[in-house]
C-alpha cells in the first residue's frame, strides 16, 4: 500500500474508502481553496456517500487509477464530499447539475472556480468516452484548455449560474389553506397510482412512505375507500416482492422494475425508520397482523445489523459485496439445496420463485445471471393449499428454511457498513419506535426510542450547546441543519407521548425554539436549511419538496403543529402555517409533492384532538387509559399526561394543563378539541366516544 492522501484522517467512512487512490483528495475545507487560489486552479468536486453503488464503480475505475490521477492532480484542486456528512453542500451543488443537465444523482461531479461557484456537472463519468459521452480522459484536458484559454466565458457561466442559484424564490401564489388542497393531493397520487404493482410511477419504484402516511390520514378524514386500498396494496406487495429481504429482514433502497422484484440492494436507516411508521400506522387503521409482523421484522433487522452498542443507529449498508451490487442476497437453486434437505428446499424454491437459470436479468445487460432473489406473489398463510399444508405449517416450515439460509449467508461477505450516527437519520428512527411502542403498547420498543434519544442528547451538542449533525468515534464540528432540528423535535415528540417524560417535551420544545431563532426566513417564510451562523456557501437553500425522505420544511412544519397542541403555545401554529405560506407556490401547483407537509395540514385543518391523562403513574386505570390512546388509529390527536404521584411536572411545559386534576382521585382524561374541551371522564368507553365523536 502506498502512501495515503489527506482523506486518511477523516471520519466519515466514505472519504476514509478513497484515502488510498492516487488522487490528491482534500476534504472541504480552506486548505483546498487556497491552495486552488494559489495555483490558479479550478476545483474538482467529487459528492458521494459510502453505500453508493456507482460512486464505487467510478472509484475503481478512476480515481484508483494513476493516468486518470495524473489528469486531475495536474488540473485541478481535488475535493471530495460525503453527502450524508455534508448534506449542505451536496444540496446547493446538487441543485446546480438538476439546472444544467436536468437530472440528478450520484457520484455527483462539480467543477467550479476556487471562488466555489461551478461551471460544469455530471453525475457518473466514466474513464474513457463510450454512447456518445465524454470520459474522463477526454474531458479533464478540455476544461483544462478552456480554463487556460478562455478563461473569461468560464467566469462569466460561472457567475450566471451562481446569480441564478442565489435568486432562486419559491414563487408565491394565493393558497386557500383548508381541505381542498387535501383533496387536490390524493386525487394527484390516485393519478400517479399503480393499480397494478401498488406504489407510484413507473420504473424505478421508490417505497415513498411519506405518500402512505398521508393516504391513511385522508382514508381517515373522508372515509374513501380507494385511499385505504392504495395503501395496503402498496405495502403488501412491497413485503412480498425481492425490495423485502426475505432472509434477513429490512428494504433495499428501491425497486429498479414495477414489480417491486429486484431491487438497488443498499438498505438506508431512513428507509427502515419511514416504512416502519408507514406499517404501524396501517396496523392500527386495519388491526392486520402482517402489517404489525412486517414492522416487527424491520426492527429485528435494524437491533441487528443497524444498532451501536450505545443504541444509536448507524446510517447505512453498502449495495456491494466481493466488487458486485447484490452479492451477499442472491442465491441459485444449487445453494439452496446446499443448505436445505430436498423437501425443505423444494418448498422453498417453489415458494419463492426460484427459476434454475435464475429468476431475474442483469439490469445492465438483460442477461439472466442464474442468481435468485426470493420473493412472493401472496403471504404465505394464502399458499397453504397449493402445499397441502396447514397456514400455521407451511409458516413454520418456511421460517425453518430461512434461519438455516440466513446462518449459512452470515459466512458470506458482509456489505459495507456505514457507522456514522447521523443526528436527523436517528430522528426519524426513533419517531418510528415510539409509535410502534405505543401502537404495540411494546415498552420494548419504546425503551429503544428512549435509549438513543437520549445518547443524541447527551452527545450530539457542541460546548455551546448547539446540535451537531454526525457523531462518528467522537463528535464532529459540522453544525446541524434543519433536517437535524426538525426531525429529532420529531422524534422527541413521539416518544414524549410513550415515555410521558417530560424532560423528553422540554427538549423537543427547546430545539424547535433553536430552530426558527436560527433558520427561520423572517422575509420570505419557512425555514432554510442551514444556520444563521453556517459556514458561507454560495447560497443558503430552502426547500420543501419530499425526496426519498420527507423535506425537512415539512417534517419542522408537521413537528411544531403537533408542539403548538402539546403546549398550548400558538406561536409554534404560526410558524407552521406560515411554512405552507412560504411554499405556497408549490403546494397550489404540486400538493402531491409536499405529502408529509399535507399531513401537517391535516393536523392543523383538524378535527383534531388534545387529550389529558391524570392520575398515578403506575395505576391500572392510567395504563388502560394509556393503551386505549396508543393503539387506536387517531393520527390528529396528541397525549399528555398528567401524574399525580411523582414531581415530574407538565404544568411547568402546557400550563393548560393545571387545571386538569383528577375527579374523586380516580384516573381522568380531558379530551379537547377545535379549542372546546369535554366533560372530563374516568370512564375509557367515554373518552373513546368522546375522540371518534370529533374525527
Amino acid at each position: 500500500m502506498g502512501k495515503q492522501n489527506r482523506l486518511a484522517d477523516e471520519q466519515s467512512p466514505y472519504l476514509r474508502m478513497h484515502a488510498d487512490n492516487p488522487v490528491d483528495w482534500y476534504p472541504w475545507g480552506e486548505d483546498a481553496f487556497e491552495k486552488a487560489h494559489r495555483e490558479d486552479k479550478p476545483v474538482f468536486l467529487s459528492i458521494g456517500y459510502s453505500t453508493c453503488h456507482w460512486c464505487h464503480v467510478m472509484e475503481q475505475e478512476s480515481f484508483s487509477d494513476p493516468e486518470v490521477a495524473q489528469l486531475l492532480n495536474a488540473a485541478f484542486v481535488n475535493i471530495k464530499v460525503d453527502r450524508e456528512e455534508r448534506p449542505d453542500i451536496d444540496q446547493i451543488y446538487m441543485e446546480v447539475c438538476q439546472m444544467l443537465t436536468e437530472r440528478g444523482g450520484w457520484p455527483l461531479t462539480i467543477i467550479m472556480t476556487p471562488e466555489k461557484q461551478p461551471f460544469f456537472a455530471a453525475t457518473y463519468i466514466p474513464k474513457l468516452g463510450r454512447s456518445g459521452h465524454r470520459g474522463l480522459m477526454d474531458l479533464i484536458p478540455q476544461i483544462r484548455q478552456l480554463w487556460t484559454e478562455d478563461r473569461d466565458r468560464v467566469l462569466s457561466s460561472a457567475q450566471e449560474i451562481t446569480r441564478i442559484l442565489q435568486h432562486a424564490k419559491h414563487p408565491k401564489a394565493e393558497l386557500a389553506v383548508n381541505e381542498s388542497l387535501l383533496q387536490t393531493t390524493f386525487a394527484q397520487l390516485a393519478g400517479r397510482y399503480d393499480a397494478t404493482h401498488g406504489g407510484f410511477g413507473r420504473a424505478p419504484k421508490f417505497p415513498s412512505p411519506h405518500h402512505l402516511l398521508f393516504l391513511l390520514r385522508y382514508w381517515k378524514r373522508s372515509g374513501k375507500k380507494q385511499a385505504l386500498d392504495m395503501v395496503e396494496h402498496t405495502l403488501r406487495q412491497m413485503r412480498l416482492g425481492g425490495i423485502f429481504d426475505h432472509v434477513g429482514y429490512g428494504f433495499h433502497r428501491y425497486s429498479t422494475d414495477r414489480e417491486w422484484l429486484l431491487p438497488h440492494f443498499e438498505k438506508m436507516l431512513y428507509d427502515q425508520a419511514m416504512l416502519g411508521m408507514a406499517y404501524t400506522e396501517a396496523y392500527q387503521a386495519t388491526g392486520d397482523d402482517f402489517y404489525r409482523e412486517t414492522t416487527r421484522e424491520i426492527f429485528t433487522f435494524v437491533l441487528r445489523e443497524m444498532t451501536s452498542p450505545e443504541g444509536v443507529f448507524y446510517s447505512a449498508i453498502d449495495a456491494d459485496s466481493e466488487g458486485r451490487e447484490g452479492t451477499y442476497y442472491v442465491w441459485t437453486t444449487g445453494e439452496i439445496r446446499g443448505v436445505l434437505d430436498p423437501d425443505l428446499a423444494d418448498l422453498f424454491l417453489q415458494a419463492y420463485h426460484f427459476k434454475k437459470d435464475g429468476n431475474f436479468a442483469e439490469e445492465s445487460t438483460g442477461e439472466a445471471t442464474g442468481a435468485n432473489i426470493p420473493y412472493l406473489s401472496q403471504p404465505v398463510e394464502s399458499l397453504a393449499e397449493k402445499f397441502a399444508l396447514s397456514g400455521p405449517e407451511l409458516a413454520s416450515r418456511l421460517e425453518a428454511a430461512r434461519v438455516l439460509l440466513f446462518k449459512r449467508r452470515q459466512a458470506r461477505t458482509k456489505p459495507l457498513l456505514d457507522d456514522k450516527i447521523l443526528t436527523d437519520w436517528n430522528g426519524l428512527m426513533i419517531a418510528a419506535f415510539a409509535r410502534a411502542g405505543r401502537a404495540f403498547t411494546d415498552p420494548v420498543l419504546a425503551e429503544h426510542a428512549r435509549k438513543a434519544a437520549d445518547f443524541l442528547l447527551e452527545h450530539l451538542f457542541d460546548e455551546n450547546e448547539r446540535l451537531l449533525h454526525m457523531y462518528r468515534s467522537g463528535r464532529t464540528s459540522v453544525l446541524g441543519t434543519l433536517a437535524d432540528y426538525a426531525y429529532l423535535t420529531w422524534g422527541l415528540i413521539e416518544l414524549y407521548q410513550v415515555s410521558l417524560q417530560t424532560r423528553h417535551l422540554k427538549a423537543a420544545m427547546e430545539l424547535a425554539d433553536e430552530m426558527i431563532v436560527r433558520f427561520w426566513d423572517i422575509d420570505a417564510q419557512g425555514f432554510y436549511f442551514t444556520p444563521d451562523d453556517a459556514e458561507p456557501l454560495i447560497a443558503r437553500q430552502k426547500d420543501a419538496y419530499d425526496g426519498a425522505y420527507p423535506s425537512a420544511n415539512s417534517v419542522a412544519m408537521y413537528a411544531l403543529i403537533h408542539l403548538a397542541r402539546l403546549t398550548g403555545n400558538p406561536d409554534y401554529e404560526e410558524y407552521a402555517l406560515k411554512t405552507i405560506d412560504g411554499f405556497s407556490g408549490l403546494v397550489k401547483e404540486h400538493p402531491a409533492g409536499v405529502t408529509m407537509l399535507m399531513c401537517g395540514l391535516d393536523f392543523a385543518i383538524g378535527p383534531a384532538s388534545e387529550v389529558v391523562i391524570t392520575g398515578e403513574r403506575q395505576a391500572k386505570a392510567t395504563r388502560e387509559m394509556l393503551r386505549a390512546l396508543w393503539t387506536a388509529y387517531l393520527p390528529n390527536k396528541v397525549i399528555l399526561f398528567r401524574p399525580t404521584d411523582d414531581a415530574d411536572d407538565i404544568t411547568t411545559l402546557a400550563e393548560f394543563t393545571r387545571a386538569q386534576t383528577t375527579v374523586d382521585n380516580h384516573t381522568t382524561a380531558y379530551v379537547c378539541h377545535d379549542f372546546a374541551c369535554e366533560q372530563p371522564t374516568t370512564s375509557v368507553k367515554t373518552m373513546l366516544e368522546q375522540l371518534h365523536g370529533s374525527s
